[in-house]
């Protein structure tokens, strides 16, 4: 069987015992375990599908029930496969197939402004209660800060929200712009920390809401102002611009712009703190199951994409953390709290929707993990003199 030599080929760490649609078994790899995780494929297509293409065809067999795992968990069996792929594309076919796509999708990615609220809708408007069963109590969909693996998902976003508001070095009295502000507890701790006016933009309905609502329960409003927005429509000035998990879905081609208007609408003595995913490898295409399924117009930038049009905008970076396992720890945190409420997810969606979003949460998190995907924050100025010389201030 082709898929099955192909796999033996790539898997030379632990392993697993794959079953193709006609119950035949193939050992793959050298499994560590008496009784080995069980791949089995229930549809014959997928021999050939796989071996094609599995960025694409592995998450699609698993959600729609003709790919299964026995004697393991998914997270388990992709574990294995992560560890030995690495940060390498999965086979020759696979890159070429990304590399099209990536070309394909620059080229026809127009992520304008009715775009960009179709594609926000597509994700964060699905359902309220959903992000409630597995988001911390301030819904902080991103990644968190674990300075210690052990601390749990409501220290680690904590941590995460106090180590920006250090970068950020506010005064009292200033101006704050958070763009991307998703269900503003980012905005509304800003607040709390410090005297400071802040604006937060997103451009999710159910968001908008769920933030105007919770600066009224706090009593914020004099202090708050959530506004439904495209950050490209603002013309106003801040002292501070923090945007936080927002920058993956601004596209590829649009980079030199939005660089271009965090230096517009920043003052003179201004910082903006930048916090995106990003890719330790060079540029690449777009992962094509979870843009076609979770995140449509989403991309992870590498390093060398942001740094020239930052540099073309008039900003000088004058810092930069790169987060490694963190957001790992985070997604597990996640993973384990989303199927912990399998029946209620079920009361909401259909088995198909909880076996696409496992997916989604477990095949991220063995990515940041094994693979390339880390988390970047940029700290950025128009002058070197707008920070302090050394990052006492900050830890």
């Amino acid at each position: 069987m082709y898929l099955a030599n192909y796999l033996n080929k790539l898997i030379r760490e632990d392993g697993f015992i794959l079953v193709d649609a006609n119950l035949n078994n193939y050992v793959i790899g050298n499994p560590k375990k008496q009784n080995p995780i069980k791949f089995k494929l229930l549809d014959k297509s997928l021999h050939y599908k796989l071996l094609l293409y599995p960025d694409l065809f592995l998450g699609e067999a698993y959600s729609n029930g003709s790919a299964v795992i026995e004697n393991g968990t998914l997270t388990e069996f992709l574990d294995i496969a992560l560890k030995n792929v690495g940060r390498n594309e999965t086979n020759k076919l696979s890159e070429f197939f990304n590399k099209l796509r990536g070309t394909y999708r620059f080229l026809t990615n127009f992520n304008l402004v009715r775009k960009s609220k179709s594609n926000v809708a597509h994700h964060y408007d699905i359902s309220e209660d959903l992000y409630g069963l597995f988001l911390d109590s301030k819904r902080q969909y991103s990644c968190a800060y674990f300075k210690n693996e052990n601390d749990d998902l409501e220290t680690a976003q904590t941590n995460k929200i106090k180590h920006i508001i250090k970068k950020l070095n506010l005064k009292p009295n200033q101006r704050v712009l958070d763009i991307g502000s998703g269900w503003g507890s980012l905005a509304i701790e800003i607040a709390k920390a410090s005297q400071c006016e802040v604006v937060g933009i997103t451009l999710s309905e159910n968001q908008l809401e769920y933030s105007k609502k919770k600066t009224k329960e706090l009593n914020l409003e004099n202090q708050v102002e959530f506004k439904l927005i495209d950050y490209r429509q603002l013309d106003e000035k801040f002292d501070r611009i923090v945007s936080v998990g927002m920058f993956e879905h601004v596209g590829r081609k649009f980079y030199k712009n939005y660089f271009n208007q965090v230096s517009n609408l920043l003052n003179d003595d201004g910082i903006a703190l930048i916090h995106t995913i990003g890719s330790a490898n060079p540029p690449r295409g777009p992962q094509p199951w979870i843009t076609k399924y979770i995140f449509p117009g989403g991309y992870t930038p590498s390093l060398s994409e942001v740094a020239k049009p930052i540099e073309k905008s008039g900003l000088v970076i004058s810092d930069i953390e790169v987060l490694k396992m963190h957001y790992a720890h985070t997604l597990r945190h996640w993973r384990d709290r989303f199927l912990g409420k399998k029946d209620r997810v079920l009361e909401m969606f259909d088995e198909k929707f909880f076996r696409m979003w496992e997916f989604y949460l477990s095949s991220c998190e063995m990515t940041f993990k094994w693979g390339d995907q880390v988390v970047f924050q940029f700290q950025l100025t128009k002058k070197f003199t707008s920070v302090p010389a050394t990052r006492d201030y900050i830890y």
